[in-house]
Order: C-alpha cells, then structure tokens, then sequence
C-alpha cells in the first residue's frame, strides 16, 4: 500500500520502506529512468522480516550506465560522493551531511540557466535527479534529508529578477553558512559550553563506537585539564571504536577497549555514558548505531546516566518505535570474514545455502526511559523536548 489510513488522515509510506511492493518500485523505477539515474540491482537473498527495505551491497556498480559530460544529468562530485557513500569511504551523519553539502556547491557554482527558463525552478530540477543517485547508493541519513530540506528552500526563495552570479553567490553563501553554524559551530558549543561541564576529575566515560561529536568532547575536556578514563565500546562488523581510540591515545587520554560481548562487565566501574546519535525523532526515541540501545539499556540497569550529545539539524518530525519498519540494511558480506586465520571464510558461498541469510542492520532505536539527557547547543533538555525544538527551530525561519 501506498498509504496508511490513521483515522481520517492518510499517511504517506515512502518508496525506500515499500521495497517489496512491485507497484511502488515500478514507479521508482521509471522516476529513476525520466532523471536518467541507474537503478540498484535487486539483491539474491533478504531476511522476509526485512523485505521492505533496501538491502545495499558494494559489489554492485552504479557508475557503469551513467553518462558524463554535457549530457549527464548527474555531477561528477556528485558521482565520485555517491561512490564513497556506497563503499564506507565517508560514514558518519555529519560527515556525510558536509561532503553533500559541498557537493551540492560545486554542482551550483558549475550550473547555468538555459534560455527562457527560470533559475529557481531549473535548480531545482536540476538537483533532483543528483539526490536520487545518492539515495541509489545509500539511504540518507536524516542529517542529509534536513540539509537537502533546506537547500531547496533557498532556492525556492530566489527572486526571479536577480541576476544569475548574485543568486547563485547568495545561495552557496547560505549554504556554507549553514555547514558553519548548525554543523561546525554547534558543535563547539555543545562540546564547549554543556557538555564539558558534565565531565569530573576521577570520572570513568564509557563511548560506543566512533562519533566525531563524542570524540571532540573528549578532547576538549582532556585540554582542559579535567583527569579521565574513557572505556571504548566496540562491535563487528565496522569496528568503528578503533578509529575512535586510535584519536583519543594520541591525544593522550587513558583508555580500555572492549567489545560490546562484555560490556556487562565493565559498565560497574563506569561514572556516566556518552553517546552520538544518527537522529533524535519526535516521540523522543534516539536513532543510532546499532548496538547504541544496548548500551543504554545496560547503563539504566546499573543507575549510570546517559548522555546523548546530538546537533539540533539532527532533530526530525518522524515518530518510530522500533528497528523493524524503518531502518537501513548493510552489506551481508560485511559478516562474512569471521576469522582473520583461516585461510578460506567459512561463509564464503552463503548464498548458495538456501536456508542461510545474513542480517546487517545499521541502526537501531532507543526509547527515552533509557537517556537521561539529550546536550545539544542550544542547551541540556529531555528527549521529549524534540518537539519544541523543531517547532523553534521551524524551516521556515532558517
């Protein structure tokens, strides 16, 4: 089904969370071919429970059928991103939500209005068949779908009498405004101004994975001259918290690592967790690595507050409960090197079992009952306060 009908309201079901409707993907598809975007190659083995969502692999190309030069629809830089996004390259909600930002720069800078046509309305259109790639290649995060929300407003806002150079100039300026106030900016206050202060000489900081957010924070707390441990939390297949260990050592901070297996273990000697987020949704529920509401879980258990550290461009209008319905499938063959000592994978031909199939979930959802406080620059709030966050914060006064 297309919609759902709540009451006397139809709420719309978006294509990337209707994967195993053939009607909705055949629309898709010819969407796909009026932008002349390539569409993904559908995957030999899913998990049922997961059907209705897109499963990305790496092996798949997408670059093989797009044409370049005067008549490609598709930006180079937009190309050579929607490659990194696919292949790990750039991961992380503010990094990737940077790199689209910049891309979309270079894509508006190289852009001229044809003949008879107007600017706004062109741009636009122009810019689309570019995001669809980049959906080809890997789901949005909400941080890019924001970003791209505003964008477009920028350019819908464009008068039809300014002059082209102006009109682009304005919008590349408001555009790199952005990336420095509610990205780069935001994030030293929230490192600077709130989160610092929840740090205390003798405190022992348990951090799941690798997020940049989390790892400024703790930079900026050991160059103040507070006295820490951190314990660095980590799980296949990205082990992520390597990277994030890797920084902190060399930034002098004392740490343990640990895989998540055992973090019932150690999460007796901890003194407060810190966690980034993928996105914080309106009903309160925190969006974010898998593995993140365990975590969670494990320090409401032992009475150890958690501290979610989350820019407000991350805040969305969604509602979700669980990690069923809307997610984001990885590659399955991430799973597959189980050993780095034998000399052949023992899942290597897992396609051709026919009961076998890998699951790779990217995300997971954490209710609020778990987090003690969300820090975001605009201060310490509950994660029920989503809402009024948004509703202040509305696009429309961006």
């Amino acid at each position: 089904m297309e919609g759902l009908i709540l009451g006397h309201r139809q709420v719309q079901v978006a294509p990337t969370l209707q994967a195993d409707d053939a009607k909705v993907q055949k629309k898709v598809a010819k969407k796909l071919a009026r932008e002349q975007v390539p569409l993904r190659v559908k995957p030999q083995k899913k998990v049922g429970l997961f059907s209705h969502l897109h499963q990305y692999e790496k092996d798949v190309s997408l670059t093989q059928e797009i044409s370049l030069g005067l008549t490609g629809n598709i930006h180079p830089v937009i190309i050579k991103l929607g490659v990194q996004y696919a292949k790990g390259i750039i991961c992380g909600s503010n990094a990737r939500c940077v790199a689209l930002l910049m891309g979309l720069i270079k894509a508006i800078s190289d852009y001229s209005t044809p003949i008879q046509k107007e600017l706004s309305r062109d741009l636009e259109a122009k810019i689309k068949p570019n995001i669809s790639f980049l959906t080809q290649c890997r789901p949005l995060s909400v941080s890019m779908g924001n970003a791209i929300k505003f964008v477009k407003l920028n350019i819908t806002r464009i008068p039809p009498d300014m002059p082209e150079d102006q009109a682009k100039r304005s919008l590349i300026v408001k555009i790199k405004n952005f990336i420095r106030e509610r990205v780069y900016l935001a994030g030293e206050a929230i490192s600077k101004t709130y989160a610092r202060t929840k740090i205390n000489n003798g405190d022992v900081i348990l951090t799941y994975a690798c997020s940049s957010l989390i790892v400024k924070i703790l930079k900026d707390a050991h160059d103040s001259g507070k006295k820490f441990s951190v314990i660095v939390v980590d799980s296949r297949p990205k082990l992520e918290g390597r990277e994030c260990l890797r920084r902190l050592v060399n930034h002098g901070i004392c740490c343990s690592y640990v895989l998540i297996s055992a973090i019932s273990y150690v999460i007796k000697e901890v003194s407060k967790v810190f966690l980034g987020a993928h996105a914080l949704l309106a009903n309160g529920y925190v969006k974010s690595r898998v593995g993140s509401s365990m975590i969670a879980m494990m320090a409401n258990a032992y009475n150890v507050p958690v501290l979610v550290c989350c820019e407000t461009y991350k805040f969305s209008d969604r509602v979700q409960t669980d990690s069923f319905v809307s997610n984001e499938l990885g590659d399955p063959d991430d799973l597959v090197p189980i050993s780095r000592h034998s000399e052949r994978d023992t899942l290597a031909e897992w396609r051709d079992t026919p009961s076998l199939h890998l699951l790779n979930l990217v995300y997971d959802v954490t209710p609020p009952d778990f987090i003690s406080m969300v820090v975001t620059e605009v201060g310490m709030i509950p994660c029920t306060s989503v809402p009024v966050v948004l509703r202040v914060q509305n696009p429309e006064t961006c």
